[in-house]
């Protein structure tokens, strides 16, 4: 498939904007799936094509996290093993569902996720860490489902994630953020495996996009590990709304 020039610059710039929402909130997908559709790809394709660029993404932020000293393995990688099973899962399902309707359902789920972090002002709790083994446990099955919800569509999983690690976990913002991107990058590899062996990856604009998002994600994760939650909190309650509304109705 050949790219005109202009389409490697859109791919580049929605790249660079998905990228640093998906580092620092989530929702980055709801700007670049679309994109992708409009360039003439399927569906299907569409959504493993985007995983390209959501991996490629994830090693930057990943490494941008790292250099902040902002991080947390351990934990990570008990959360990721359980995502990356229930990844497989929903890649295998993501194959051949029907989309629109799961859109709209959740659609809905995010906007009761925004009215919930708008009215509840412990929406985040930053200030009581808890990972105690029995609340790993529980992390632990969560993320297998988050998983399985991530392989399928991957979109808005970012709001999922950071609403257990803090709500539930009580862990801050700018650490919970270096999770995700870990956990996030281990179960993506995964589903690309899926996407790739059902032959539903366009490498061509994957790559580019993949690009995109990379800097944007390194650019959010050294901009964003000593920022006050709030900040992050404007950027969540921004992009989610803004998902919302492209669920709907695209």
């Amino acid at each position: 498939m050949e790219l005109a020039f202009n389409d490697i610059i859109i791919l580049l710039i929605c790249g660079v904007i998905a990228g640093f929402i998906n580092t620092v909130a989530g929702g980055g997908s709801l700007l670049t799936l679309p994109i992708l559709i409009f360039m003439g790809l399927p569906s299907n394709i569409a959504n493993g094509t985007n995983r390209i660029a959501i991996f490629m993404q994830n090693i930057f932020s990943i490494s941008g996290y790292k250099s902040r000293g902002v991080s947390d393995f351990k934990y990570s990688s008990w959360l990721s093993v359980s995502a990356l099973i229930g990844s497989i899962i929903g890649a295998k399902i993501a194959i051949n569902i029907n989309e629109v309707m799961f859109n709209k359902i959740l659609s809905v789920v995010i906007i009761i996720v925004v009215l919930t972090i708008i009215y509840n002002k412990k929406s985040f709790n930053i200030n009581s860490e808890n990972i105690s083994i029995e609340k790993k446990i529980i992390s632990v099955i969560i993320f297998f489902f988050i998983g399985i919800y991530g392989g399928f569509i991957h979109a808005g999983v970012g709001f999922l994630i950071l609403s257990i690690l803090s709500n539930y976990n009580g862990i801050q913002l700018s650490k919970a953020n270096s999770i995700k991107v870990f956990v996030v990058f281990v179960y993506t590899f995964f589903a690309l495996i899926v996407f790739i062996m059902e032959n539903k990856i366009n490498w061509i604009l994957g790559i580019n996009l993949g690009i995109g998002n990379s800097i944007g994600g390194w650019i959010a994760s050294r901009w964003s590990y000593n920022k006050p939650d709030k900040i992050i909190k404007i950027f969540i309650i921004i992009s989610s709304a803004i998902m919302a509304i492209k669920l709907w109705y695209f």
